[in-house]
């Protein structure tokens, strides 16, 4: 059992009511810059719909992700090594521009500088941010917002493809929902499997998939590996980009841009445990509706002491493991077990879950005359109304509707069970029970799907102190001209970096080293020019009366975490593409074991402490 922590996230569909705002913060913050007009590592889908990009769902297409082959093992639906070579100067399954909108502008100086005394009224034509030619606009991110235009487009939609056809006319008056999506940040993510260059890689320490912008080679196999469609080509730098889910803000122990700014509140942020060592098994179980009991078997109980054991051998720390038990995401999915994650079919056990939506049924329920939140009433509607149980199936569960009619079956039975309390009656335990819980866990689901606070929804520990330096060295997956990164020079030369930007994630973080009572885990250089007076161990070579402990750290809270892969070296995730996907690399200090000595390789793998990246420079 090889005990690991991945950040993940919850959203409950219930509560988005498709304002798009988390779209446009995250643009702001991170694809604001020419070259990524088109990208959006946070969009809002309305479902029924084609999605962003057109069709990314249809798999037989884009072929992304992974499948079975004879034997039952992993490969790439895309192909192994030997097509990805014959292929790699003409890669012919990636969406188009067309399969995502050309992104414009308008001719704004028409209207600025028109003639008071123009006898036309001037018209600010759209044009091309590509071409600068005009245009007709015809499609964009979220076209089919709230079903608009549906009747065109809807009958390409891959889920309903599935379904029969009285679905199709009976969707727009009884069913639609909003989807947010950004990167999953996947167990087994086909992305980092299908890069030929190794840019893409899964951090070790929190499971954030990130580029290398250094070593990628715009090659776009990781565009088609991914089968949610979340990475993007910036055709202005020729690298690939994607959701970095917001990573200084993490270290720093805050929300993510699009959870922070979430009017509906729908989103949940926390740690989960699980064996790295099962990743693999459960990713090729053979059956697809047995996806979703195999990733939930891939986690670990945060609280059984053996793996709290096993965690702190790994060298996590007191308080993520503290974290992790405190952790929405625990609750959400395995105590409750009402979230969801998106497409299990697809094999990369998905890190980002869903609360399945009750609204729609209790729309119609209410649009009926009947009352929208009596017990027998909405169970007997959802044993019915087969039609959103099987989209969202297909969306959710491989196409099994018992997991997802279980859900919904939970969420009527919280609605019914806390309407009677609001109403100063006695609680009907008959209503617990015919859902397979306890009154207690109803009103403890309810508190934190409706009415939890900002520390309850967002369970974030900071990185430590001890791993700041290798953190700081493995710098930012948008680290390029005109990006949001931390490359460039300052005010004392190019070496000096940039100036520190007064924002409240620098803060945190700086807040977060000087109350730290841990140390560097490795010896290494102190900037004198931003020095803030504490970590001298890095500054001042030890005393000889001091022990090992005193100035490297307690090693049981040391985290080991993994940088991008090196040249000649192994990444995260290198694994044979044609076998399967990759494993994670053991650790190679034994718990208890603060670090190489002086000339030995970092815990950064590959990297010796004389090897420090140079300032402006990524990951190495």
């Amino acid at each position: 059992m090889k005990v690991m922590a991945q950040m993940s996230m919850v959203m409950n569909l219930d509560k988005c009511i498709g304002c798009h705002t988390c779209s446009v913060t995250c643009k702001q913050a991170w694809t604001n810059r020419t070259g990524t007009e088109y990208v959006w590592f946070n969009n809002v889908e309305t479902r029924p719909g084609l999605g962003y990009p057109r069709t990314y769902e249809d798999q037989e297409v884009w072929e992304g992700g992974w499948t079975l082959n004879r034997r039952g093992k992993l490969k790439l639906k895309a192909g192994g090594r030997a097509k990805k070579l014959a292929t790699i100067f003409s890669n012919p399954k990636m969406p188009t521009i067309h399969d995502y909108y050309e992104p414009w502008t308008y001719e704004y100086d028409m209207l600025l500088n028109a003639p008071a005394d123009s006898r036309h009224t001037p018209v600010a034509r759209p044009k091309s941010l590509l071409t600068g030619e005009n245009m007709d606009i015809k499609w964009s991110a979220n076209w089919d917002d709230m079903l608009g235009g549906s009747t065109e487009t809807m009958a390409d939609d891959p889920v309903l493809k599935k379904m029969n056809t009285q679905v199709k006319a009976e969707f727009e008056e009884t069913f639609m929902f909003y989807l947010p999506r950004i990167c999953e940040h996947c167990l087994n993510p086909s992305c980092v499997a299908s890069c030929p260059s190794g840019a893409m890689y899964k951090r070790a320490e929190d499971g954030i998939v990130l580029v290398d912008q250094d070593q990628c080679r715009g090659w776009r196999m990781c565009v088609t590996g991914c089968p949610y469609k979340k990475v993007y080509f910036n055709h202005q730098t020729g690298k690939a980009e994607k959701c970095t889910m917001c990573y200084p803000r993490i270290e720093a122990g805050l929300p993510t841009v699009c959870a922070e700014t979430c009017v509906g509140r729908l989103r949940y942020i926390g740690l989960v445990l699980y064996d790295a060592d099962r990743v693999a098994e459960a990713a090729a179980t053979p059956n697809e509706h047995d996806l979703l009991a195999a990733q939930r078997g891939v986690f670990l109980d945060p609280f059984d002491p053996e793996v709290v054991a096993a965690a702190r051998r790994e060298g996590m720390p007191e308080d993520w493991i503290e974290a992790a038990q405190n952790s929405p995401i625990w609750k959400l999915i395995t105590d409750y077990e009402v979230a969801l994650p998106l497409h299990p079919e697809y094999r990369t056990l998905p890190m980002v879950w869903y609360i399945p939506p009750l609204s729609p049924v209790v729309d119609v329920v209410t649009a009926s005359g009947n009352d929208g939140e009596d017990a027998a009433t909405l169970l007997t509607a959802l044993s019915t109304m087969r039609i959103p149980l099987e989209y969202l199936a297909e969306l959710f569960t491989a196409g099994d509707p018992a997991p997802v009619e279980r859900v919904l079956r939970r969420l009527a039975a919280m609605r019914s069970y806390m309407r009677d309390i609001n109403l100063g009656e006695e609680p009907n335990e008959g209503i617990a029970a015919a859902v397979g819980m306890t009154g207690e866990e109803i009103e403890a689901m309810y508190r934190l799907l409706a009415i939890a606070k900002y520390e309850d929804r967002y369970v974030i520990p900071s990185a430590h102190a001890e791993i700041s330096r290798e953190l700081e060295e493995m710098a930012c997956s948008l680290d390029v001209h005109g990006g949001p990164g931390m490359g460039g020079g300052g005010p004392f030369g190019t070496g000096s970096g940039p100036d520190v930007p007064a924002t409240v994630e620098n803060f945190h973080a700086l807040k977060d080293r000087q109350t730290s009572p841990y140390s560097p885990s490795t010896p290494g250089r102190t900037n004198l020019l931003n020095w803030d007076g504490r970590g001298a161990s890095g500054l001042f070579p030890p005393r000889a009366d001091e022990s090992e402990d005193e100035v490297s750290g307690s090693a049981n809270v040391a985290v080991a975490i993994d940088d991008a892969p090196s040249e000649g070296g192994e990444d995260l995730h290198s694994g044979d593409i044609d076998s399967g996907p990759a494993v994670y690399d053991e650790d190679p200090y034994p718990a208890g074991d603060p670090g190489p000595e002086a000339g030995g390789t970092d815990r950064v793998r590959g990297r010796t402490p004389g090897d420090e990246p140079r300032p402006g420079e990524g990951p190495r």
